[in-house]
């Protein structure tokens, strides 16, 4: 694995995923509450380009007529089914345990953020 300078920081803005080419990668780097994420933009399901999809929250477990929303800015939403995915561990919270993103190392260094592929 090597360091690759993808990015400046202040060219991400919080929650919206953008998509770099790095090693011949299609990557995605999503800035979130102080944290840089790299991800394979390639949904493990059916290899969509998942970095197009939605960053939010999701519905948690709850108990009968109440709705909770939770994991505000974790979650990645594949945009061609929908599948969610919580990007501090990139498995997918539709219930396939064995489904889930390749993230990458981050590293910030004065204003630069490098993945380590």
């Amino acid at each position: 694995m090597s360091l690759h300078l993808v990015a400046q920081l202040d060219q991400l803005e919080d929650a919206a995923p953008r998509v770099f080419t790095v090693a011949g990668r299609s990557i995605g780097l999503i800035k979130s509450n102080g944290n840089v994420y790299a991800v394979r933009n390639i949904c493990p399901h059916k290899a969509a380009p998942v970095c197009r999809g939605t960053f939010r929250g999701t519905m948690l477990p709850s108990d009968p007529g109440t709705f909770v929303f939770g994991m505000d800015d974790r979650v990645l939403q594949c945009p061609w089914h929908g599948w969610e995915f919580d990007l501090s561990t990139g498995r997918t919270l539709c219930g396939h345990g064995n489904k889930k993103l390749t993230l990458y190392p981050v590293t910030v260094k004065d204003g630069a953020v490098y993945v380590d592929l």
